[in-house]
């Protein structure tokens, strides 16, 4: 079938990210020279896709620039702060049919997309040794039956995934049941999709290493791209940095403080061994004790 969608959820806080995602969106971060989320709507573009729609939410005016430089629509997640990522799709569910869904944080270092998909799938890669990543079972159809959270030595699911005609209509009805709910804030759409795989089938898609990547954190991003190791273009960090008399590499195991729910007052960091906060409401630096926690 011809795609005739894209969604791409660009609404969430990604406070692991800290303290860059404290200062602009995650997706809007420059990777090797790109913006995250303008290299992936151009890969978009490419293959030809008609019709591409950013979720926002955080810092959403910060997004506004894309509508006048690319064709996409943007649509605002009103729920970003108080519902996991299945707020977005809720958000973009007149968009779900014939659609890629994809996360504004991921790369690819070679364009995925592809102007045809003949059935629903969810890409994965294969992670060696442990992972506390979603592991995948398949059937000899190469179909999703099972998922473990954590494993070893498995394909995990990582990167885009395709909804077609069919497996969107089955989900929408249950997207719809648990967005009206109580007690789902917490749910990631992935997890009303393992409520239901007797319904909701969908293949594996297989990537090879380094096709597909995704940053949780800037010592993540500084792996991928050395360039933020003395240049994290941080303000912050580089207010840390000239504090405590350090290079900006030496401030690393950076992990977000939070008030209870998703409300980030700082984060925690290393320096040479020792233990260091910063708060954003009074941009102070205390030096900690103990053990490094998130």
């Amino acid at each position: 079938m011809k795609v005739e969608h894209a969604v791409i959820m660009a609404a969430g806080l990604s406070s692991r990210f800290a303290p860059l995602s404290y200062e602009k969106p995650k997706a809007l971060i420059e990777v090797r020279g790109e913006i995250l989320i303008e290299r992936q709507i151009e890969q978009l573009l490419e293959v030809g896709v008609p019709s591409i729609v950013v979720v926002t939410g955080y810092k959403s005016e910060m997004f506004a620039y894309l509508a006048d430089k690319y064709p996409v629509r943007l649509i605002l997640n009103e729920t970003y702060d108080s519902r996991n990522n299945h707020g977005s799709l809720y958000a973009a569910r007149d968009y779900l049919s014939e659609s890629y869904i994809c996360s504004a944080d991921n790369y690819f270092t070679v364009n995925p997309f592809e102007s045809e998909v003949s059935s629903a799938y969810y890409s994965v890669v294969y992670a060696h040794g442990e992972t506390d990543e979603w592991c995948v079972e398949t059937d000899e159809n190469n179909v999703i039956t099972g998922v473990t959270i954590g494993g070893r030595d498995s394909w995990v699911m990582m990167g885009h995934v395709y909804f077609d005609r069919t497996f969107a209509k089955h989900f929408l009805p249950f997207l719809l049941d648990v967005h009206d709910r109580e007690d789902t804030h917490h749910l990631f759409w992935e997890n009303i999709y393992l409520d239901h795989l007797d319904v909701l089938q969908m293949k594996a898609r297989r990537y090879s290493e380094g096709e597909i990547f995704e940053f949780d954190s800037l010592d993540d991003l500084r792996t991928f791209d050395p360039s933020y190791l003395d240049d994290s273009r941080s303000p912050i960090l580089r207010h840390v940095a000239a504090t405590l008399s350090c290079r900006e590499r030496d401030i690393h195991n950076i992990a977000p403080i939070k008030n209870g729910g998703e409300f980030v007052q700082g984060f925690q960091f290393l320096v040479k061994g020792e233990r260091y906060a910063y708060h954003y409401d009074n941009s102070s630096i205390e030096r900690l004790s103990g053990v490094l926690t998130s």
